[in-house]
C-alpha cells in the first residue's frame, strides 16, 4: 500500500511540474475566490485518481477536460471516476479547457456557487462536510 501511496504522490508531482495552460490559467484564478478556513490544492492524489484541483474541506473537486475527453474511451472513463469520487462523497464539476479562455468569470462563479450555494452568497468559512460513511478521506491513505 505505501508505494501505490509513494506512486500516486510522485504521480501527482510530475502532473504539477508540466501544467498546462489552462491549468496555470485556473490556478492563478482560483486565488480570486475566498476560501476562508481552507484552500484549492493541484494535482490531489485520491484514491486511485489524481484531481486537477481540490479543495478538501469542502470536498469539492474541479477537472478541466482537453479535446481528447471528448472520445468514447475516455468519456466511459470520466464517467466511471466521477462515480467514484462521488461515493466517496465529493463533488466534481469539470470544465473544458476553452471554458476558461472564453468564460473565466463564468466558471468562477460556477465554483463560488458550488463552495456558498449561489454566486452571491455571503462567503464565510467552510464547514467540513461529513464523507457519506464516516471514513477517512483516501487522500490521506484511508
Amino acid at each position: 500500500m505505501a508505494d501505490i501511496s509513494r506512486f500516486r504522490r510522485e504521480r501527482a508531482k510530475q502532473l504539477r511540474s508540466k501544467t498546462t495552460e489552462a491549468e496555470q490559467a485556473l490556478w492563478r484564478a482560483l486565488k480570486r475566490i475566498p476560501v476562508y478556513g481552507s484552500h484549492f490544492r493541484r494535482q490531489v492524489p485520491i484514491g486511485p485518481y489524481v484531481a486537477d484541483f481540490a479543495c478538501l474541506k469542502a470536498r469539492l473537486l474541479i477537472e478541466l477536460d482537453g479535446g481528447q475527453h471528448s472520445q468514447d474511451d475516455i468519456i466511459a472513463k470520466d464517467e466511471a471516476r466521477t462515480r467514484w469520487l462521488e461515493q466517496e462523497g465529493y463533488r466534481v464539476i469539470r470544465f473544458w479547457n476553452a471554458e476558461l479562455t472564453e468564460n473565466m468569470n463564468g466558471v468562477l462563479d460556477t465554483i463560488y456557487a458550488a463552495l456558498y450555494g449561489s454566486p452571491q452568497s455571503e462567503a464565510l468559512a467552510l464547514p467540513t462536510p461529513p464523507r457519506p460513511d464516516g471514513r477517512p478521506s483516501p487522500s490521506r491513505g484511508g
